[in-house]
């Protein structure tokens, strides 16, 4: 079985490329970071910055080549296509109106693609890049990384293998406080693009971390979104976008059982919470419970018995979950690593696509273009249902 901290590296390094995450960037360096942890990538080239001066500036304290740092991505695509040593990936780290175009140029140059999620800034260029990925034959990530963490590999595993029995309850929250204020306005760049309706699309919050805490979920379930009522706020005067969100989930009936209600609360103007991602999961035979902020331990409750805690890399940990496992138990793996996970699974079936065939292993597991029209499609579902005061709204095609 492929394991994403030790493929075989006989191929040496891949070639990566990046556009965004320059000078002032918060989530480039993360990728960066996760790129390279477990040595599958080389930073070779990027567009750090949609002003040309500033890329190269960024390019050049990276210490890229200077014949490397582009002005533009349409000339970075161009330019990486026709290099013999051009990239054979490229990381798309730019707010969200930017990602179908960025990966549209390099789609066509016949470049994979590792994108931040969400996948785009709307549902119309979503459906516009699963069909350019299936036309390319070309690999294409999103790095929902809490996807990515051993004991949420661990608990999917779980209720896989029936051991949550038929799923009745899924809770999720993922409260922050970083914009209980405007701060926006005094020039913070994170939140500045974030809360722009042109540059986030149109959910705020919930298109920021109501998305990863509805991945995760969908993600450990395997249960598909049938329907919701969502209820989105903008507690911050003059804001453009929410802050915070509640969200009524109904879920497909599978197999004859009952369909399985879930709940989800995604706030930025929460007071007292920093990164609260939660996930909890009851079934007919025993629930799970994990906290994002203590991601190394996974409480399993079976019906009828005493809580047990299930540890990354301990006792009681499965095979799912040791096959993104760097270390011993007792030392933390947390956020950067989840990253890592996301980039090596990726990095193995880059690899495997090099090969005649081209295919890529089954036991890999990472969060794809479909995965992405899928998380559009519930920005899209929620924005609907609240304008029309938490109106039950189906997914749309």
């Amino acid at each position: 079985m492929v394991s994403a901290s030790n493929t075989e590296n006989h191929a040496g390094p891949i070639r990566l490329g990046m556009v965004g995450g320059g000078q002032g960037a918060f989530i480039g360096a993360v990728h960066r970071y996760a790129a390279r942890l477990d040595g599958h990538f080389q930073l070779v080239a990027g567009a750090l910055s949609s002003d040309p001066d500033r890329a190269r500036a960024s390019g050049a304290e990276l210490g890229l080549s200077p014949d490397r740092c582009y002005g533009s991505f349409e000339e970075m695509a161009r330019a990486e296509a026709d290099r013999p040593d051009g990239i054979e990936a490229v990381s798309v780290v730019t707010p969200n109106n930017m990602h179908y175009p960025v990966a549209k140029a390099f789609l066509e140059a016949g470049i994979h693609v590792i994108c931040d999620k969400p996948l785009t800034s709307t549902l119309d260029d979503a459906r516009k890049l699963v069909d350019l990925v299936e036309k390319s034959g070309k690999l294409f990530v999103l790095t929902h990384n809490y996807t990515g963490y051993p004991m949420i590999r661990q608990a999917r595993s779980m209720v896989e293998a029936g051991e949550l029995g038929n799923i009745r309850v899924v809770q999720v929250e993922y409260p922050q406080d970083w914009l209980a204020e405007p701060i926006e306005r005094e020039g913070q760049k994170q939140a500045a693009w974030r809360t722009d309706p042109e540059r986030s699309g149109a959910g705020g919050c919930i298109g920021d971390i109501g998305t990863h805490a509805w991945n995760l979920a969908t993600f450990v379930t395997m249960l598909k979104t049938d329907r919701l009522s969502a209820d989105l706020d903008t507690f911050v005067p003059g804001r453009l976008l929410d802050d915070n969100a509640h969200v009524m989930l109904r879920f497909r009936p599978e197999g004859g059982a009952p369909a399985a209600k879930g709940m989800l609360w995604a706030s930025q103007v929460s007071p007292g919470n920093e990164n609260g991602l939660k996930l909890r999961v009851y079934g007919t035979k025993g629930g799970i419970e994990w906290a994002q902020e203590d991601p190394n331990r996974l409480w399993f409750t079976p019906l009828g018995q005493p809580k047990r805690l299930i540890t990354r890399g301990g006792t009681g940990a499965n095979e799912a979950a040791a096959r993104v496992t760097r270390i011993p138990g007792g030392h933390p793996e947390g956020y950067l690593e989840g990253f890592a996970n996301i980039y090596s699974e990726a990095a193995a079936a880059i690899r495997a696509m090099r090969a005649e065939n081209g295919k890529v292993p089954g036991e890999l597991l990472f969060p794809t273009v479909h995965d992405g029209l899928d998380g559009m499609r519930f920005i899209e579902a929620c924005v609907n249902s609240s304008k029309a005061n938490g109106k039950w709204t189906e997914l749309p095609a």
